[in-house]
């Protein structure tokens, strides 16, 4: 087997996906919901961030989004109309807790009710996401992640929504992107809350997280009313690294450059996964980071390593790496001018269909598990046409040659999952307001109308045949 970046085929190949595939769609609640100052909800770090002039892209905020919050039984009945079996959606976490931890808002956890059963109603899978980033404010005002009693925190509201809800649902994730929040949110600034901390700082608040994502496990297993539930914690696998060719020497390049000590970041994969699904931090990283750990390190990481079901990623781009004449991991400099990117400059990447593959195939290599893509997708510059449609032809052509690599890395032996598209429908993109479009389905923020895009109802047509186009 040997592949470049340009020399794969597998898009004629006709091996179909797995026949328990899971074929979805995601959101996150600050993203679609709106309502933000209705029925009891409390304020998140996210709403503070969005009102502080210039942290948002024109001042664009989220306090309507697409408002979900009154439309959700509309957009489950566009979910059902174009035949996707599951929905990704995540529960704020003040709705159903105003300032954290206190008091329970019973009309919080009422909306979480109401679309749980509308999407059972439709024979839609719903898979709750307990936390996409909006942390409650007052929690962040009592020291936030920095505060050890913030696992305890995430714990308690974990229970709180099992309690209410596992009796019709049993698939769970703790987290999403968290390594989004620390590096965006703690370290650069430009995500909420909007801190630049340093390495110790940075260290206490993923080790914090990793603490919650354990507990919050424990407590699913623990309280879940449906015996059984699959629970995962989701990456975002923003550093996946393809090989330029596949030799050995390039995988191994690629595999230090995500898992090892010739990672770019603050923290490699490995730092934070490894305790999640090997029990341990890596050692060659942790030599240099102990003296930022608490001395409870090891009774920590007992109540970090919990079982999971499958592996959840979000991949979006990959890095072409290679090894150098000194057997150094380097990623060559593209060529001026043939770099294919996306419509944003949060996501600009060279277009890289060979990190669903390669992502997935290390992924699996290091941690043995089921993988799922739990986000994958692009921004495009989305209109409607004179026609009434939208003719996003580009995101068709990303999602065709992305998928085309994942199912290759089935047919490889990875066991693939499952695959959730992000998104449902154009929304609020965090610090970059309203400019972009991820959506399969365009909306109209004046009028707040839904479009689904020609690639709704390509998505559709894949899922009703369970593979891709020829």
């Amino acid at each position: 087997m040997h592949h470049t970046e340009q020399s794969n085929d597998s898009t004629r190949n006709p091996i179909s996906f797995p026949k328990d595939f899971i074929w979805g769609t995601a959101s996150a609640a600050f993203q679609v919901e709106g309502a933000f100052d209705q029925d009891g909800r409390g304020l998140s770090t996210w709403d503070v961030f969005a009102q502080t002039p210039g942290r948002v892209w024109q001042g664009h905020n989220a306090e309507v989004a697409c408002d979900h919050y009154h439309r959700y039984k509309e957009d489950v009945a566009l979910i059902k109309k174009l035949g996707i079996p599951a929905y990704r959606f995540s529960i704020a976490w003040t709705r159903v807790l105003p300032s954290g931890i206190g008091p329970i808002n019973q009309k919080g956890l009422d909306f979480y009710d109401r679309l749980i059963d509308e999407l059972l109603a439709q024979e839609i899978v719903p898979y709750a996401t307990l936390f996409h980033w909006d942390f409650p404010y007052d929690l962040f005002c009592k020291g936030g992640w920095l505060n050890r009693d913030s696992a305890d925190w995430f714990a308690n509201y974990t229970k709180i929504v099992v309690d209410a809800f596992s009796d019709r649902m049993s698939n769970w994730m703790t987290f999403n992107e968290p390594n989004g929040v620390v590096g965006a949110g703690h370290e650069q600034g430009v995500h909420a809350p909007g801190l630049k901390l340093g390495k110790r700082e940075l260290t206490g608040v993923l080790h914090n997280i990793l603490r919650a994502h354990g507990k919050s496990v424990k407590a699913i297993r623990e309280h879940s009313k449906t015996p059984n539930p699959e629970v995962c914690f989701v990456y975002a696998g923003g550093t996946v690294h393809v090989p330029k060719t596949d030799t050995p020497a390039n995988r191994d390049a690629a595999r230090s450059r995500m898992f090892g000590a010739e990672h770019p970041g603050t923290f490699s994969d490995a730092w934070w996964m490894d305790p999640i699904y090997l029990g341990s931090y890596p050692k060659d990283e942790l030599e240099e980071n102990r003296k930022y750990l608490p001395d409870s390190l090891e009774e920590d990481l007992k109540e970090i390593f919990q079982p999971l079901d499958y592996f959840g990623v979000n991949i979006y781009r990959g890095h072409v790496t290679e090894q150098n004449a000194e057997g150094k991991a380097i990623i060559p400099p593209l060529p001026q001018g043939t770099a294919m990117v996306t419509a944003t400059d949060l996501f600009t990447f060279p277009f890289s269909p060979l990190a669903l593959y390669w992502g997935p195939l290390f992924y699996h290599e290091r941690y043995k598990l089921p993988i799922c893509i739990t986000e994958n997708g692009m921004p495009n510059n989305d209109w409607i046409a004179d026609d009434g449609k939208v003719h996003d032809e580009q995101r068709i052509d990303f999602l065709k040659r992305y998928l085309s690599e994942f199912r290759r890395a089935g047919i490889d032996g990875v066991p693939i999952k499952g695959y959730f598209l992000w998104t449902l429908m154009d929304n609020f993109e965090w610090n970059i307001g309203y400019r972009e479009r991820f959506g399969i389905t365009y909306v109209d923020f004046e009028t707040l109308e839904r479009t689904p895009k020609e690639s709704a109802y390509w998505y559709r047509d894949v899922i009703a045949r369970n593979n891709l186009p020829a």
